[in-house]
């Protein structure tokens, strides 16, 4: 039996108290994890890796990898790097392997935005993040701050990594 939750969902009213659970999150995160980030544009992706790389204490600025793909972020305490991957423009799984994301996964926290559907196979055990605006929440991006705007933030533990993990409570 494991105590393992099928999923655990947050509540952000504001960007900071995105990056806040992300430092959060951090804590359980270490070498070798794969994040999966999902959601839709200007969901709140990069804002949470922002907390993440904060919690890992990694050298930053933290901005979305769109047109590089992907960027390593170095530990500044002597922990593991952060990967910060944008499958967004990805095209299928062999550009995925092209990015050669296994030869860094072992000894690195691995974040991919919009990795849905194309990274799983990088390992059995990944925890899975869905970002989302609030029910309700009618505002548009366009015209609107993201800061102000609640979002839902699902945590979904996969594999037996995250069996005995103790998780950040909503």
């Amino acid at each position: 039996m494991t105590d393992m939750p099928a999923s655990l969902e947050f509540r952000a009213a504001t960007a900071e108290e995105t990056r806040e659970l992300g430092a959060r999150i951090a804590a359980i995160l270490g070498p070798g994890d794969l994040v999966v980030l999902t959601g839709p544009l200007g969901a709140g992706k990069t804002t949470l890796v922002q907390g993440l790389a904060e919690g890992l204490k990694v050298r930053g600025p933290i901005t979305s990898p769109t047109f590089v793909i992907a960027r390593v972020h170095p530990s500044l305490s002597g922990g593991p790097a952060l990967v910060h991957v944008d499958a967004y423009r990805i095209g299928g799984a062999l550009e995925i392997d092209d990015l050669d994301l296994d030869a860094s996964l072992a000894d690195s926290v691995t974040v991919v935005e919009w990795g849905e559907g194309l990274v799983e196979g990088l390992s059995e055990d990944r925890l899975e993040i869905l970002i989302k605006r609030a029910e309700g929440d009618e505002r548009s991006v366009a015209g609107h701050s993201a800061e102000a705007e609640e979002r839902m933030i699902r945590l979904t533990p996969v594999g037996p990594r995250w069996a005995t993990t103790p998780f950040p409570r909503p």
